[in-house]
Formats: structure tokens, C-alpha cells, sequence
């Protein structure tokens, strides 16, 4: 994996990581501004997906954070540094350790996630660091220390190309993971290659397996426990691999017994399927089960990872070419927030609280003698003790609780009351309004440092552009109040290298080959050897060391050396969509990114839909105990009857259904203290529809008075979507309602066209004989309105009198509105802006047959591939209306 080219090879280019998704894909910053995949990185070879794809489109300054605000107020960094000084340390002295606390992000760097742990845990001396990633894989980490003796991914991206069969657990990996699964799907076209996609819905990526189990929510330890029974009754068990290298099989076999009916029973599965599936998983040596978010956000995560990793263990399927389970990431450097110990309930280098040996070994390398003994408290727990006055110090960094924590109303009630909340992070958002300091910092593109991705390679982010105004590296402002609040020596680092050389020492100070993560020999880089350094695979023991898959021949780090098999016995248990990323901070300011899907829709299946008299598009109101939100409807023929999916990304800044996360309990793992977010009783019901309405503004206005609405930025605005539930009103309130939706500015001209018989209202609101804001309202539930791209092009442009009386009817005459734009109609290809309209309209005139046929047309689905199971959608409904 080593590449001599050092990291500028290229004149004018920066290498880098993407800050998305845990693949982590190289990326090559262009001296024209552009950013593209890497072609001699290992994990993407080139590819990029549509979200890595508009990285250059994020790369705007105009609503960043810039100067450090104290009360909203702009202040110097000394000020906010010596504050947040001084307010923690007289809170611990009031109060103790365990009064603050650190709540930080799988966006963080590794050496700022280094300095943050080293800081809370080995200095202020509580264990009250956690984590977003506990949102996303903690599940994970506690059933590789229960499996393997500690948190490791014993395989490699290479083992899902060289498999003979490839699970799917839980991973809508063609929207989440695009890179890796079209990897996947160009070996699956060379050679015999079978995917089982296991998912409560059929998601994209069911479109390309072979079998797709629709599993009953939560019901996986009951899928994995059969398939162990299974196993062990057909003798398709690695017995001479076990007796050398596992121990606690007959304890896990008896706590997975059940009959082929019971499995059927508790996974909702047709038992054809299931025999299917087993007699797969047996009959075929290379297997490698791939599993994420469907398994870790779950209050039974840890077991569904044991019921998995005891399957491969029974087998010798592990750390093999083409076997083993493998966890795949949220987030870019969710991996290496876990190596330095960035979860309240590790220590630091995959160390942990219940090995007295390493907290006294830790201690001596930190030189700490005040360094927290015990696990502190996880995310949910933490956001408890704030709002009951546990907690009264937060430092919250590059994350936003507000939205993305399950019962994000109380985590917000719990912000309002906290005494001292400062967040540190690159862009307004719901958390830093709640904030007493707010701290700019770097973003992508600005930061210096090193992210571990799911097959554990660490590479470099580089900057390539300057910080605006005075943002600051993560890094330098812990050290700079760890130095204040009295630990000078211990946070005197000058560069990312420094504390990465730390860091990589602190794996490897009296190891000797006990613990798996060690990266000791890059602990003498030099400065100019971490600038050019390649991606290398952990672990990595000494200079020139590369560490490939693991436990293929034993060596777990068990008291005994043996990988464990875990009883997982059944209990019952207490979504992203393709072009957005968590609560949207970056990808929602790129209007191409939310071209394909510009609002959240709750997925019913058409059963639920005809049962609650709802169509698709209409409004229905999902109501769970903790709050009720109204979105708009999709029937989807993938949903299994009786539930619904609503996707987690909006926020109250684009739309008015606010955060999915205030309807999400918090029911959480015993084990990992992973929330369980991905299964939330709740009561749909639907909401009438009186009218609808298309508002394109310039401004991000905030509309009132309606039932719902959504926002999607454009280039030269925004567009909102509005639906009322209750009639229009009439005359001077009328007037009113549409001022305040408008928001005209003194001064501004007015056009309005009003059809009472037929229920429309149309206005534009020009200024200076520009297009300042324009208004398409319509009485009842089928109502049309005009095709917002044809308008939102005038937007900010002069109009002219030819153009008003087009402007005004909203329709485009042959296809061309007063613009000249041809509608493309709704984005299928973020990657390359390709419409429905234009994919359609290829098909018949090119008579188009395949999806490959589109992309040699249009290009669309020939980069990350995530559309392409839409493109072979929309061919069968051309070819069927034909």
C-alpha cells in the first residue's frame, strides 16, 4: 500500500481523505478548485460518490463561523480561551471531575480527538469524554472486546472482492457506503458472486442481491442464532480451527437453539428463503458478513454483532482471504476516535478501565496522576446528567446534539439549563444557538492531521485553503486551555505531527505484541515524513510494517489468546438516504445534493397508505411519546406493512418537520450504550391537504402559518415547498398570509394574478426590476404547481416585460419557460445533474435498454453508481408504458 509519490506529486494538488462516510476514499485537491477521487488510494481507486463528488461545492465561506462569540457576542481568542478556562476549572474545584464533560465527533481528526481525551481523561480526570460515533458503532466496539479481546476489524476491503458470498446486514451500503458496494459489484461481474442483502425494507441495495430477507425489525440475534444451529446440526463447522483458536462454542450453541419454524417465526421470514440462506452460508467457504447501522443503533446491537462474529468463529471464517465479519463506519474517523479512546467507556490505545495494568501503564506515559479510573458517562447518559445538574460545564465539538441525539427536545431543554455550553464547529446550527461561547473552527480542506478508516488504513487529511477569518485548528484550542487551566508541559505540542508521534508512542509503550493496535513505528516520523505520509494499515510495529487481515491463525488479545463465542439468546428489542450526511451542516448548503430527494418523506408501505386514506405526496403526522412531527408521505412497495421509515437528516433549518431524532426513544444496549435508533413505536395518522403552494425567495426565510414546509437552497436562492391543511384565507387576511410568507421589502413592486373560481394565487415580488421572491398557491389536495428549475433561474435577474406575463403563469411553453430553461425534472444523477425529464425523454429517442446504455448517454450512474438501481426503475416504466 506504500506510494513513493509524495503528497504534492502532482503540481498545483494536495492529496487528502473525503470527509464523509468511514470508507474513506482519497480525494486529490485540484489548483482549480475541483476536488477528485485519488486514484492510487486503496480504498476508492479514483471513485468518488455523489457527496464526494460536490466536495468543491462545500468549500464556501459566506455562513461560517469566524470570530469566537461569548453571548453571541464577538470576542478575541483570548478572551474565549481564558473563559473557558476559567469556567471549568472553578467548576471542578466547586464541584469535582465529574462535573463537566466533553462531547465530541467521529468528524474530529485523530490528533484533535488525542487532545480532547488526554485532556478529559488524564488531566481534569473523569472518564466523561463520549462521542457522536456512540451514535453509530458502539455496538461494534463492545462485541469485538467481547469476541476478539479488543476493538478490531480482523479484514480488508480486498475480502468483499474475493469472497464467494457476501452478506448485507443492516447496510443500505449502495447509499452509504457507494464506493465500497460498486466495488463490490465489479467483482460480482467478473466471477460467481452471490449477495444476501438482509433489511427490514428493500433498499437500493436489495436491487442487487440475490436473496433479500426482509427480517422483522430487531429480530437479527434470532436470524444468526439459527443459522449457528444450522450450522452445527448440517456438521459445517471448522472443529479442528475452533479446538486451536475459539473457546464458549457449546454456551453460544445453547443459548442459539431453535427449530427452523421458531427462526421463522421470530424473523418473519419465508422459511424457503432461510433454508436458502443457511445452506449458502455452509456450503461455501468465503464468506464475509458485512454489517452497519441496521445492527450497531439497536438496544440488542451488541448481541446481533456476537450472534455474527459467533457464525464466523464456528466456521474458521476469519482473518482469512474472502472471510470474516466486517463492521463497516458512520463516519470518517469514527475509527480513530476508538484508537485513541475518544468513548467514555475506553482508556486510550484500545486500552480499558477493567485492565488495572493499563490504567497505571497510561498514567505513566501522560505522567497523570490524577487520570480517571472509571468509564464515564455514554452520549445519552451524559445529556441526562446535564439536564438534571449532574453535569454543568459541556464543551460540545463538531457535532450538533440538538438535532441528531434521540429525544432531541430534552437534549435541547438540557442545553437551555446547562450553566456553561461551548461548542466548537465550522457553521451556525442548532447546538451553537444554545451555546455561551462558540468557537470557530477549521473545517475540511483547512485541518492537518490523520483519519482511520473501517479496514483500519490511516491517512492524511491535508489543508489546501486557508481557515477563514480566525478559525482555528480543534487541536490548538484544547492544548491551548489545557496549558490554562494548569498543564503546560503536558499540551505543548506545535504541530498535528507532534501529537501524532504521541500517539502512535502511547500503542506501543509496553506492548510487545499484546495489543493489536500498535502503530509504534510511525512514532519517529519526522515533520516532513508525516506531510508525505501514504496510507498504511494498522497495525504497523515498526518502520516499514503494514499490517494486513488478523486472527486468521488465532493470536486474539483474550486472557487466553482464543476469540470467544458469546451466548446471545433472543430478547426482543426495546436510516440516512443517499446524497445527505447526518443533520446536513455541509451537504445541505450544495443544492445538487438535495436535487433528488429536497425534503423527508415517511416511506409507507401501500397497505399502511390505503389503511390511513393517504397518497403518495400527502401530509401524515407520526406521533411516538416523547413528540409529533407532520411530513409528507412516499408509498414504497419495499416497506414491510406496519412500519414506516423516515429518514434522520433535516433539521428545523430545512424544514419544518424538524429532527426525526425527538421521535426516537432511548432505549439503550446494556452493553454498549448504543441508542436505539432505528426502532420507535409510533401512531401515523393523515393530515388533510387544503392547499399547496411553491415559494422561490432569495432569502432563507422561515415561513409561518402553514402545516408544513421544506426548504432547498438553489444557486441564486432558495425554494420552499408549502402545504396547508387549512383553507386559504380570504381578503385582507389573505393579504397578510402571503406578506408574511413574502416578506416584501419596502419599496418592492408587486405582480399578482388571482383566480378565486379556480383557487390560485400567484405573485412575484420584484426590487429594482429584479426577481426578488415569487408565490404559486393553489386550492385542494391534487393541486399543480409549475416546475420550480424553470423559475429559480430568474431568481436575482432582471425581468423583463416580456418575460412578466411567463413569470406570472408558472408554465413553460413548450418545455421553455421565460427563462430558457428546460425543466430536467427531478435529479436522479447528483453526480452529474441528471434529470428524470432528460433520462426519460433518452430512452425512447435513443431506445435505451439498460442502465449501462444511459450512462454512455448521460453519463448518469457511471461514477458512484448509487442511482443506477433507480436508472433500471425508470427503464421498466418507459419500456411498460411504451
Amino acid at each position: 500500500m506504500a506510494r513513493d509519490a509524495e503528497a504534492g506529486a502532482l503540481a498545483g494538488t494536495v492529496r487528502s481523505t473525503c470527509p464523509y462516510c468511514g470508507v474513506g476514499c482519497g480525494v486529490v485537491a485540484q489548483a482549480d478548485g475541483q476536488v477528485v477521487g485519488d486514484t492510487d488510494h486503496p480504498a476508492n481507486r479514483g471513485r468518488l460518490c455523489s457527496k464526494g463528488s460536490a466536495l468543491a461545492e462545500t468549500l464556501k465561506d459566506g455562513e461560517r463561523l469566524t470570530r469566537p462569540l461569548i453571548d453571541g457576542r464577538a470576542a478575541d481568542w483570548t478572551q474565549a480561551l481564558d473563559l473557558v478556562a476559567q469556567r471549568f476549572k472553578a467548576t471542578i474545584a466547586e464541584h469535582g471531575p465529574d462535573s463537566v464533560a466533553f462531547y465530541v465527533s467521529g468528524q474530529c481528526l485523530t490528533e484533535d480527538y488525542y487532545v480532547a481525551n488526554k485532556l478529559m481523561k488524564g488531566f481534569i480526570g473523569s472518564g466523561n469524554i463520549d462521542t457522536n460515533s456512540r451514535l453509530c458503532m458502539a455496538s461494534s466496539v463492545a462485541g469485538h472486546n467481547r469476541a476478539f479481546g479488543a476493538d478490531v476489524v480482523p479484514g480488508t476491503y480486498e475480502d468483499l472482492e474475493l469472497a464467494d458470498l457476501v452478506v448485507l446486514v443492516g447496510s443500505n451500503s449502495a447509499w452509504c457506503h457507494p464506493v465500497l458496494h460498486q466495488r463490490l459489484l465489479a467483482a460480482k461481474a467478473k466471477r460467481p458472486l452471490r449477495i444476501v442483502a438482509i433489511d427490514p425494507r428493500r433498499t437500493a441495495t436489495c436491487e442487487d442481491a440475490d436473496l433479500h430477507l426482509a427480517v422483522r425489525p430487531g429480530a437479527d440475534v434470532a436470524l444468526f442464532n439459527g443459522l449457528l444451529a444450522h450450522l452445527a446440526d448440517q456438521d459445517a463447522l471448522d472443529h479442528t480451527w475452533m479446538a486451536a483458536h475459539a473457546e464458549g462454542f457449546e454456551a453460544a450453541l445453547a443459548a442459539a437453539r431453535q427449530t427452523a419454524s421458531q427462526t421463522a417465526a421470530l424473523t418473519g421470514l419465508d422459511p424457503a428463503d432461510l433454508a436458502r440462506f443457511y445452506q449458502w452460508f455452509a456450503s461455501t467457504p468465503r464468506v464475509v458478513t458485512v454489517y452497519s447501522q441496521g445492527v450497531n443503533q439497536s438496544s440488542v446491537g451488541t448481541d446481533k454483532v456476537n450472534a455474527i462474529i459467533n457464525c464466523h468463529l464456528a466456521t474458521g471464517r476469519i482473518g482469512k482471504p474472502g472471510c470474516g465479519p466486517f463492521s463497516i463506519t458512520g463516519q470518517p474517523n469514527a475509527m480513530g476516535g476508538r484508537e485513541v479512546g475518544g468513548l467514555a467507556n475506553q482508556l486510550a490505545a484500545h486500552m480499558r478501565f477493567d485492565q488495572p495494568e493499563a490504567i497505571d501503564r497510561v498514567r505513566r506515559f501522560w505522567r497523570a496522576p490524577n487520570l480517571a479510573t472509571r468509564p464515564g458517562l455514554k452520549a445519552v447518559e451524559m445529556f441526562d446528567a446535564v439536564l438534571d445538574g449532574r453535569i454543568k460545564a459541556l464543551w460540545i465539538i463538531a457535532t450538533n446534539p440538538a438535532d441528531s441525539l434521540p429525544r432531541a427536545d430534552r437534549v435541547r431543554e438540557a442545553l437551555a439549563r446547562c450553566p456553561f455550553v461551548v461548542v466548537s464547529d465550522c457553521w451556525p446550527n442548532d447546538t451553537t444557538a444554545l451555546a455561551d461561547v462558540v468557537l470557530p473552527a477549521a473545517g475540511w480542506g483547512e485541518r492537518d492531521g490523520t483519519v482511520t478508516n473501517s479496514e483500519r488504513v490511516i491517512s492524511r487529511q491535508r489543508p489546501f485553503r486557508p481557515a477563514p477569518g480566525e478559525a482555528r485548528a480543534d487541536w490548538r484550542v484544547l492544548a491551548a486551555v489545557g496549558q490554562r487551566m494548569g498543564w503546560k508541559d503536558a499540551f505543548s505540542w506545535t504541530s498535528p505531527a507532534a501529537v501524532f508521534r504521541e500517539h502512535a508512542a502511547l500503542s506501543g509503550f509496553e506492548n510487545a505484541g499484546s495489543r493489536p493496535f500498535d502503530i509504534s513505528g510511525l512514532a519517529m516520523l519526522t515533520d516532513g515524513q508525516y506531510d508525505a505520509l501514504a496510507p498504511v494499515r494498522w497495525p504497523v510495529r515498526w518502520a516499514g510494517d503494514e499490517g494486513g487481515r488478523l486472527f486468521g491463525q488465532g493470536g486474539f488479545a483474550t486472557p487466553s489468546g482464543r476469540g470467544r463465542l458469546v451466548p446471545t439468546p433472543w430478547r426482543p428489542p426495546a436510516g440516512r438516504i443517499r446524497d445527505q450526511w447526518h443533520t446536513m451542516t455541509r451537504t445541505g448548503r450544495v443544492p445538487r445534493l438535495l436535487a433528488h430527494t429536497g425534503e423527508p418523506r415517511a416511506a409507507l408501505s401501500p397497505a399502511d397508505a390505503a389503511r390511513l386514506g393517504v397518497k403518495d405526496g400527502d401530509l401524515v403526522r407520526i406521533e411516538s411519546v416523547h413528540a409529533s412531527t407532520v411530513v409528507r408521505a412516499t408509498i414504497d412497495a419495499g416497506q414491510r406493512v406496519g412500519e414506516l421509515f423516515l429518514p434522520m437528516h433535516w433539521t428545523d433549518e430545512f424544514c419544518s418537520a424538524g429532527p426525526a431524532g425527538r421521535l426516537v426513544n432511548a432505549a439503550l444496549d446494556p452493553v454498549s450504550g448504543q441508542p436505539e435508533l432505528k426502532l420507535t413505536p409510533v401512531r401515523a395518522e393523515a393530515v388533510p391537504v387544503a392547499w399547496r403552494g411553491l415559494l422561490l425567495h432569495r432569502a432563507a426565510v422561515r415561513p409561518q402559518g402553514v402545516a408544513y414546509w421544506s426548504r432547498v437552497p438553489l444557486s441564486t436562492g432558495h425554494a420552499f415547498e408549502l402545504v396547508g391543511s387549512d383553507p386559504l384565507p380570504a381578503g385582507a387576511a389573505l393579504t397578510r398570509f402571503v406578506e408574511g410568507l413574502l416578506h416584501p421589502p419596502a419599496g418592492a413592486e408587486w405582480l399578482q394574478l388571482t383566480d378565486a373560481g379556480r383557487g390560485l394565487l400567484r405573485v412575484a415580488i420584484l426590487v429594482d426590476g429584479r426577481l426578488e421572491a415569487c408565490l404559486f398557491l393553489a386550492a385542494g389536495d391534487g393541486a399543480q404547481l409549475p416546475p420550480r428549475d424553470v423559475l429559480a433561474a430568474l431568481l436575482g435577474d432582471k425581468v423583463t416585460d416580456a418575460a412578466r406575463p411567463s413569470l406570472l403563469s408558472g408554465r413553460a411553453l413548450g418545455g421553455v419557460g421565460a427563462t430558457g430553461v428546460k425543466s430536467a425534472g427531478r435529479t436522479v444523477c447528483a453526480c452529474f445533474s441528471v434529470g428524470l425529464v432528460t433520462i426519460r425523454e433518452a430512452i425512447v429517442a435513443h431506445r435505451l435498454t439498460s442502465a449501462e446504455e444511459i450512462g454512455a448517454c448521460l453519463k448518469a450512474g457511471t461514477n458512484c453508481g448509487s442511482c443506477i438501481s433507480e436508472l433500471k426503475e425508470i427503464l421498466r416504466d418507459v419500456h411498460a408504458s411504451a
